[in-house]
């Protein structure tokens, strides 16, 4: 039986690949003044998220998770078909999309007792989320059942990473993502954190004092990661996400690559913008890559 593949909009993925694979991404809500929610990527567009922020940087701007409504308009039209479902969410640890799918399947399955609906915590987010329901589609494509993806994806799942840094610390304070005492500190030494997310969680694994030093870092704590698992890059679908600046990021892409040329065969990545969900924490100037291991390898 034919499977729909659902993800909420952390996702990250362009407009022009979720139409060409198919897939059906709910979007999670973003204001600017919390009284107006717009969907992203459907009422706000990601260039246009990061410019308010940019024009208004004492303004912090606030999301919200899909509701189970949403996610009952979402299934229904795949039930109703006669299609099974595999649904993967952002991390719980970051919101309640989880949930609000996991009620919506619930709600569902009074009315259609028949209905088989799988909702996964990604345990990770944004362009990491990306590339994992990416693999999934690419499992769909080589032929896979439905229960052997939903088994695939919780055994790639955990071999994710993010590793990333911002333009500043406020937009993470403001959230309160990490503490004020870091801000003091930050701002008194000027100093640029180096994040790396796993698990769901996000840690600091050092700090650089100039935006070009901590790119480096990221970089070579990359080549640190496949050194500790002993595997090769080319064995894991890695991307760039970024937010506001593209140049950046096509500039970043380019050392990255040299990098790993010198231990492995990776050629070409591609560059993911990353939406609203995370820019919230973030501010409008993160980089970095999303990296996690191809499901056959």
């Amino acid at each position: 039986m034919a499977y729909q593949i659902i993800t909420d909009s952390s996702c990250d993925i362009s407009k022009e690949l979720v139409e060409e694979k198919g897939l059906h991404v709910v979007p999670f809500y973003v204001s600017f003044d919390n009284e107006n929610y717009y969907k992203e990527n459907v009422e706000i567009e990601v260039r246009e998220f990061y410019q308010r922020m940019i024009d208004n940087p004492d303004v912090f701007p606030k999301t919200s998770l899909p509701s189970v409504d949403d996610y009952i308009q979402a299934f229904t039209q795949y039930v109703k078909e006669g299609k099974d479902i595999i649904c993967i969410c952002i991390t719980t640890k970051f919101s309640g999309s989880y949930n609000s799918a996991s009620t919506a399947k619930d709600v569902l399955l009074e009315e259609y007792p028949d209905a088989k609906i799988t909702v996964i915590d990604a345990t990770v987010n944004t362009v990491l989320q990306g590339i994992l329901v990416l693999e999934v589609c690419r499992m769909q494509e080589n032929g896979l059942s439905y229960d052997e993806v939903v088994d695939n994806v919780e055994r790639i799942k955990a071999t994710g990473r993010i590793i990333f840094t911002v333009g500043n610390m406020d937009y993470l304070i403001h959230g309160g993502r990490v503490g004020k005492v870091m801000k003091v500190a930050v701002n008194a030494l000027k100093i640029r954190p180096m994040i790396i997310l796993k698990e769901g969680e996000i840690f600091p694994f050092g700090i650089a004092r100039s935006r070009k030093k901590s790119i480096q870092k990221i970089i070579e704590k990359t080549r640190e990661h496949f050194k500790e698992v002993n595997e090769s890059p080319d064995d894991y679908e890695i991307v760039i996400g970024y937010g506001y600046d593209y140049d950046e990021a096509v500039g970043f892409r380019e050392e990255l690559i040299a990098s790993l040329k010198e231990y492995s065969n990776k050629g070409d990545i591609d560059l993911f913008q990353i939406g609203a969900m995370i820019g919230v924490h973030t501010g409008p100037y993160p980089i970095g890559i999303g990296l996690i291991k191809k499901y056959d390898k």
